[in-house]
């Protein structure tokens, strides 16, 4: 996401006050962080590892379970990583911390797991130098992140309802590979992943949306509350997407592994 579509302190601020609910409703980030996990070769053993956007701990805690090490958890909002500790494991360390600014020394680090955390940066290649900064040679880096194409069906239907901005952007996939290449890293792979969810109605995406704390986050959304004339008319809209199963939310998923 560009510098001007996303402000850090409404990400933190968000993610902070959804991190009693963000487990309830996180199937998805579930799904694609152990996809993401299998990805990892199963001859990587990690001596220094960190969870990158840690949120509540749960891949902090598949990775102590996997690597039987330490974890050191990191997030840039204080209420997730207040959650994180209480929920352990004790190995673990959680620190306050920006991706685009490490609080990691060179070199330092074996792999670096980030699910579902990099695109609420604003400045994706500058993560990406922080991450080669504090990696070891021959080090991994292991992320996910959403893409173009994310909640397309929202999207199309507050377009046939105003022009503001309401669904968060994401970069197209095109621009995320042309960072990667940029990134200096020895070598990479990237693989988008497609997860269709389907919802009874609207108001059931909306609601989980925000117990993730991943509503709205971009400049230029409106103002004050929706009114109802216009929740009326995206409802209406919505239901054009509507299948069997229900009505559609759509997740492009970048799967990512660079290498030092």
């Amino acid at each position: 996401m560009s510098a001007v579509a996303i402000d850090k302190r409404a990400v933190a601020a968000s993610f902070s006050r959804a991190s009693s609910t963000y487990d309830q409703v996180a199937e998805l980030q579930r799904q694609v962080g152990s996809n993401l996990l299998a990805r990892l070769p199963e001859s990587l053993q990690p001596r220094a590892l960190v969870d990158l956007g840690c949120g509540t701990g749960f891949f902090t805690r598949a990775l102590n379970a996997r690597f039987g090490r330490a974890v050191l958890g990191l997030d840039i909002a204080e209420g997730m990583l207040r959650y994180a500790r209480a929920q352990g494991p004790e190995q673990a360390a959680w620190i306050t911390a920006d991706a685009e600014a490490l609080p990691l020394r060179d070199s330092s680090q074996d792999l670096l797991f980030s699910s579902l955390a990099l695109q609420w940066c604003p400045d994706l290649g500058r993560a990406l130098n922080e991450a080669r900064r504090v990696l070891r040679p021959g080090g991994c880096m292991a992320f996910n992140t959403l893409v173009e194409g994310t909640l397309g069906e929202l999207r199309g239907a507050w377009e046939q309802v105003d022009g503001y901005i309401h669904v968060n952007r994401f970069m197209p996939l095109a621009q995320l590979q042309a960072v990667l290449a940029g990134a200096g890293f020895a070598r990479w792979h990237c693989e988008v992943e497609a997860h269709v969810l389907h919802y009874p109605q609207l108001s059931a995406l909306t609601h989980e949306l925000k117990a993730l704390g991943a509503h709205n986050l971009n400049a230029g959304r409106p103002g004050g509350l929706t009114g109802r004339a216009r929740l009326k008319a995206l409802t209406a809209a919505y239901e054009g997407y509507r299948q069997d199963a229900g009505l559609p939310a759509t997740y492009q998923v970048a799967q990512i592994i660079l290498y030092k």
